[in-house]
């Protein structure tokens, strides 16, 4: 049994077999997708992309969120851009990363031109999200601290399982679609705070429709290109891992979605300052994962972008009472609001290897000289109902009407085929 052969028995999972926890999670990751890959078109690296698209033409075999068509891998290249422009999309802290973005483009692109069932789609998101977890955790925190992306990295090669499956590929075209996946799975965290996040996830996409499809063409690869001589994990990693077989839950059910519209790092303290009032506090001292300090910790962001990763203005606009749920707030001027940049002074943070990812503890000093601890746990489960009215409040937040309709349309995917998702795409913010 090879190091690979785990991954291959999971790529060749039934749908059936995809344990109905899994499928549910699938399924509102989709609904959380769609509802940011939407309004993510009118930003501007949406556009970039969309003009590339138009500009280069081709065969108009898969829907481009906003409306239009393209070709399969350049659909995927710009509805992953579109959907993680926000930022705002679900998140796997096993995998550090997003899994949606750089999946479901994949897998809609080539349902549509397989004539997939919604269901299929889903299914095929859940086991790539599932793989990439796997390979995500493979590749370990070394390889996300030595500066890669897993959105990127990892999600390309579920990307490539997902788009396989719907393809129809065989143990052996899938195990070659992962070879080449090998070569093309890329993505730097020094592109954070800039377009290029973003494009990440869409170069992972693309490439997962780009391997599936040469793959199937009869294009060879390495036996191995995980974890064999000069494989991904050799060259991406210190101490990589194993790739273990499912046992019971599977990884994917501890899917987390954003309620803030800002880097999930900064989520668990902004949970955790709510009920002070800006008006009352002198200073915060913020303890977090020290992993979190070179991902969300820009002392004086010069962009809306670059706020969506600055404990110190987020804690002053959690504080004041800013609606840190709405993108449309995280502007350019918000990086110069005189108040935030003052109250920024007294904001400190420090790593703590005791907390977990999703932790976030500390003090709050008042004026008056008294202080306040502080502390929340993003792992801290939410009720499935609970979950579904926030993703249905953060759906209307980000489209309107428009968004409640969505989440409406996709209450059930009974019955819907990869046309019906594409409708849904095409529609205008």
């Amino acid at each position: 049994m090879s190091g690979l052969d785990p991954l291959l028995d999971l790529a060749a999972l039934p749908d059936h077999a995809v344990p109905e926890a899994s499928r549910s999670i699938a399924h509102l990751s989709l609904m959380d997708w769609m509802m940011c890959g939407r309004a993510g078109v009118a930003e501007p690296v949406a556009g970039i992309l969309r003009g590339l698209a138009t500009s280069e033409g081709g065969a108009p075999q898969a829907a481009l969120l906003g409306g239009g068509r393209a070709p399969a891998r350049m659909a995927a290249l710009v509805n992953g851009t579109a959907s993680h422009a926000l930022d705002y999309d679900d998140t796997h802290f096993a995998h550090v990363g997003h899994l949606s973005v750089g999946i479901y483009p994949a897998a809609i692109a080539v349902g549509e031109q397989a004539g997939a069932s919604a269901e299929a789609i889903s299914a095929a998101f859940a086991v790539g999200g599932e793989a990439a977890i796997r390979v995500g955790l493979a590749l370990g925190r070394a390889h996300y601290e030595r500066g890669f992306h897993q959105t990127a990295t990892a999600g390309a090669f579920g990307a490539t399982i997902a788009a396989g499956r719907l393809m129809g590929l065989d143990r052996a075209r899938m195990r070659a679609a992962i070879g080449l996946c090998a070569t093309r799975a890329t993505g730097l965290r020094c592109q954070f705070g800039t377009m290029g996040k973003p494009y990440n996830a869409g170069v992972a996409a693309s490439a997962g429709v780009e391997c599936a499809q040469l793959a199937k063409a009869g294009m060879t690869a390495p036996d191995d290109g995980l974890f064999g001589q000069n494989g991904y994990l050799a060259t991406h990693s210190d101490a990589p891992g194993d790739i273990a077989a499912p046992d019971g839950a599977w990884l994917l059910d501890a899917m987390k979605y954003k309620l803030h519209a800002c880097c999930h790092g900064t989520h668990a303290m902004i949970e955790a300052l709510r009920g002070a009032a800006l008006a009352d506090v002198a200073a915060v001292h913020l303890r977090t994962n020290p992993r979190w300090l070179s991902v969300c910790d820009i002392k004086v962001p010069r962009t809306g972008l670059e706020v969506k990763f600055s404990y110190a203005w987020l804690a002053g606009m959690a504080l004041r009472g800013d609606a840190t749920g709405s993108d449309r707030i995280y502007t350019d001027a918000l990086a110069a609001d005189p108040a935030l940049a003052e109250f920024a002074r007294s904001v400190t943070v420090t790593g703590d290897a005791a907390l977990s990812d999703m932790q976030a503890t500390g003090e709050i000093t008042l004026k008056d000289g008294r202080t306040q601890t502080f502390a929340h746990d993003l792992a801290a489960p939410i009720a499935p109902d609970d979950l579904a009215r926030s993703l249905r409040g953060k759906a209307q937040a980000l489209l309107g009407a428009p968004g409640a309709a969505l989440c409406d349309a996709l209450t059930t995917l009974d019955g819907m085929a990869a046309s019906d998702l594409a409708a849904l795409m095409e529609a205008k913010a």
